[in-house]
């Protein structure tokens, strides 16, 4: 019989609130501890989800020995701080997208993870939805012909609020990191890292990238057309163009979602995910598990270097539309 897990979840927001209740989910997660700076906000989260311990700081919590896993959910701009941190004190880390804020942090992040012997894996939730699981197998099956562009967006018309993390350039703000991160995931995972890429931004305010459109192109001649933005709404869907037909993984692509396929000559066709419960982050935690249980310190679905790789491509993307954080590019971009 699989080992029983004990999480814990460094970070008490929104996305955490989703993680947490998906988490009940699984027979072989334990809901055993939280953490926040503000133990009051940690007491009620703990309180609402049945975790069994609250904890008012991050290292007293990574101090406790019954910890097996933790769930890394502060803003991207922390990641690297907090993933070592647990790291160090031999957790298994899941930590969420962005991985981090740039490629160095990033191997940083992956070399404490192989120097502790310590499981290491970002949070995208999507490589493991059912829906993405099978569009992948579809774009290997080469039923369709070869792939020849990827058109992805994810925008929503969000209010200007300059105290918001998400246009806050100290926390990483922008939409690229954000939400852009996941049509540039659905191009990296079917078409490989682009030979060039070109961009057109505008930035809020406060400095912070608002919308930003990209294009890659392939040596093969492959192109990706992407989208993010935090001023407008969107299908929010990921198209896949082939020789000989297309697929789409409709509205909100990145959950778990239905896909439509057509090929030449034939109708339309519904593919369903199969979903029933849950937000889908249950998939991922999952996996995580069954990593452990494996003896696993990386994930053979979502690698260390696919995550560097990921990282990678949105600094050349931020060099190109000239976003920068000084807190983290220092030694990077200058």
């Amino acid at each position: 019989m699989n080992k029983k897990y004990n999480w814990a979840i460094l970070g008490c927001g929104k996305i955490a609130r989703k993680f947490s209740s998906d988490l009940k989910l699984l027979s072989n997660a334990n809901l055993y501890a939280t953490a926040s700076r503000s133990l009051q906000k940690a007491q009620d989260f703990a309180n609402e989800f049945g975790f069994e311990k609250a904890y008012g700081s991050y290292e007293e919590m990574l101090a406790d020995p019954q910890i097996d896993a933790v769930y890394v959910a502060t803003p991207h701009s922390f990641h690297r701080e907090h993933a070592i941190l647990c790291l160090k004190n031999k957790k298994a880390v899941l930590c969420e997208k962005a991985f981090a804020i740039n490629k160095n942090e990033a191997e940083e992040m992956v070399a404490c993870a192989n120097e502790n012997n310590t499981f290491l894996m970002e949070a995208f939730w999507t490589m493991f939805q059912p829906s993405f699981v099978k569009a992948m197998e579809v774009i290997r099956s080469g039923e369709l012909g070869k792939l020849k562009l990827v058109r992805s967006d994810f925008a929503f018309n969000g209010e200007f609020n300059p105290d918001n993390r998400l246009y806050n350039v100290a926390l990483g703000g922008g939409s690229l990191l954000d939400i852009g991160i996941y049509p540039v995931f659905a191009a990296l995972t079917s078409l490989g890292k682009p030979e060039l890429v070109k961009t057109l931004v505008d930035f809020s305010p406060t400095g912070s990238e608002e919308t930003i459109s990209m294009i890659f192109k392939y040596k093969n001649g492959e192109m990706a057309n992407l989208t993010s933005s935090f001023a407008s709404l969107s299908p929010t869907q990921t198209e896949y163009w082939f020789e000989n037909g297309y697929m789409i993984l409709n509205p909100r692509w990145f959950t778990p979602t239905n896909i439509t396929v057509k090929k030449n000559g034939e109708d339309e066709q519904i593919l369903h995910s199969g979903h029933e419960k849950g937000w889908g982050y249950q998939y991922e935690a999952a996996h995580v598990m069954e990593c452990l249980d494996a003896g696993k310190i990386q994930s053979d679905r979502m690698s260390w270097q696919m995550s560097v790789d990921l990282m990678e491509t949105l600094d050349r993307v931020r060099i190109d539309a000239g976003i920068f954080f000084p807190d983290h590019d220092k030694n990077l971009f200058f």
